[in-house]
């Protein structure tokens, strides 16, 4: 598969489901809760269905894997060698809460590993997406698409950590780093703020799912980071258990 001849078709699929979303944060919604009491609205909804539409018309013989969709047996999914990932909103209580700071967010994922991946952040009118071995972008809100890259980290790390989810065992390994700044963002924008060179690290010692990760993991690792485990193992995909691992993210510096 040539990624970046399906790239733009992605992009323009994302930027649909982001002005849906964008639409309807602008309104007065209703905020559902799942079995799980994890929040949901009608955003979740509308987007889930335009991007699964898109990426079928895209490529209709690959598998789709979303939040918001069912999940296929494992003896399905255990078969799946390339599928499509998606969270059709990540940070849905940054969107109940009005921070701005939710993504839609759509990876490829290909034999455990993302492969491409697109974050937009449609209330803040900003769009990440990287390709593997190619390299990572960010459109900003004039519309214009840049290179990004990890940076050089200096003396005092900057660490984003999660504005709702930042727990003890978090804080102990942000203290481990010494000197450090802390940094504070919603979403799958965590892993986008390294990749751009805003920050450094982002240690996750907390639940997070598959779909949470996969988008921002890729754009990640096309501007020169990486994502492993406590264990020091690459942070993969296509489990059982689509419940990740502890992780740390980071540029190659720290791994």
């Amino acid at each position: 598969m040539d990624y970046s001849e399906i790239l733009p078709e992605v992009i323009k699929v994302a930027d649909e489901a982001s002005n849906k979303v964008l639409q309807i944060y602008q309104t007065d919604f209703q905020v559902n809760y799942k079995e799980d009491e994890s929040p949901i609205t009608a955003a979740d909804v509308a987007s889930h269905e335009i991007i699964v539409k898109g990426l079928r018309r895209i490529s209709p013989q690959i598998p789709i894997l979303s939040e918001e969709g069912l999940l296929a047996p494992w003896e399905e999914r255990r078969q799946w060698q390339r599928f499509w990932l998606l969270d059709p909103i990540d940070g849905t209580k940054d969107f109940t809460q009005r921070t701005g700071e939710f993504t839609v967010n759509i990876a490829l994922i290909e034999n455990g590993e993302p492969v491409l991946g697109v974050v937009t952040a449609p209330a803040l009118n900003e769009a990440f997406w990287g390709i593997k071995g190619i390299g990572a972008w960010k459109r900003d809100g004039r519309g214009q698409a840049q290179p990004i890259e990890v940076a050089v980290p200096p003396a005092t790390r900057r660490v984003v950590a999660s504005k709702n989810h930042l727990n003890a065992e978090t804080r102990a390994f942000i203290d481990s780093l010494g000197a450090h700044e802390t940094l504070q963002a919603g979403s799958s924008l965590k892993f986008c703020r390294i990749a751009e060179g805003a920050a450094d690290i982002y240690p996750r010692m907390g639940p997070t799912s598959e779909w949470d990760t996969g988008a921002a993991h890729a754009v990640l690792l096309a501007a020169g980071g990486n994502v492993h485990t406590l264990e020091g193992k690459p942070l993969r995909y296509g489990k059982e258990n689509v419940l990740n691992p502890h992780f740390i993210a980071a540029g190659n510096w720290y791994f």
